[in-house]
């Protein structure tokens, strides 16, 4: 799979970029990338939560009534959970949401989503850029150029640029990664996919192409 390489104004460059079909051109599996964006969002989860049961709400331990005789059901105390501010039954408790998942599911889950994106012909390459200032006006031009302003969109960079990172903060719909820091969730969660052409390198070294 070849794409045109763009510049920062949305024109071709003259040159052509291959995406290795050991990645972008796989059967996307899935089933592996349900588990993967599980997994990813399982992992982003507190586990905080917390009701009180009835040996832990506060009121009287006295028998409310006698047992028998009184045309009633038998009642032990206040903290019954079937009386208002008893405690609760069953509720939820602290609990770690994180579950273990293979290298190798996580890696064809990853190959998949860029997979489906390839697919869907919603994956843009552009030249190595950078600005010389953080400007945010500077990057809703690029994004206009390129012709990505139409959804979510996801920026792979081959390493951090501090500059592009502060230009495009404040950017509602978009979201940069590094190629080291892509995941099945980020990938699948956006609708257009720029890669700068060094990353297209990176990605086949993450996944040991080269």
């Amino acid at each position: 799979m070849e794409l045109s390489v763009l510049n920062i104004a949305g024109k071709e460059t003259g040159r052509k970029i291959e995406l290795n079909d050991a990645i972008f051109g796989i059967q996307p599996n899935e089933h592996a990338i349900y588990l993967d964006v599980k997994q990813y969002l399982a992992n982003q989860r507190q586990g905080t939560h917390k009701s009180k049961q009835r040996n832990e709400v506060s009121g009287s331990t006295v028998k409310l009534k006698k047992q028998k005789g009184t045309g009633g059901a038998r009642a032990g105390g206040i903290k019954n959970p079937e009386f208002r501010g008893g405690g609760r039954v069953f509720g939820p408790v602290p609990r770690d949401y994180r579950f273990k998942l293979n290298k190798k599911l996580k890696k064809l889950a990853r190959k998949s989503a860029l997979a489906v994106k390839a697919g869907a012909n919603a994956v843009t390459v552009v030249e190595d850029f950078s600005f010389e200032a953080p400007k945010t006006k500077q990057f809703v031009s690029l994004v206009n150029n390129l012709k990505v302003n139409n959804g979510r969109l996801l920026l792979v960079l081959s390493e951090s640029n501090e500059n592009i990172l502060l230009s495009a903060r404040n950017l509602q719909n978009v979201e940069i990664k590094r190629v080291s820091d892509l995941s099945t969730y980020n990938i699948m969660k956006a609708k257009n996919l720029v890669l700068v052409e060094s990353s297209v390198k990176g990605l086949n070294e993450m996944f040991n192409l080269n």
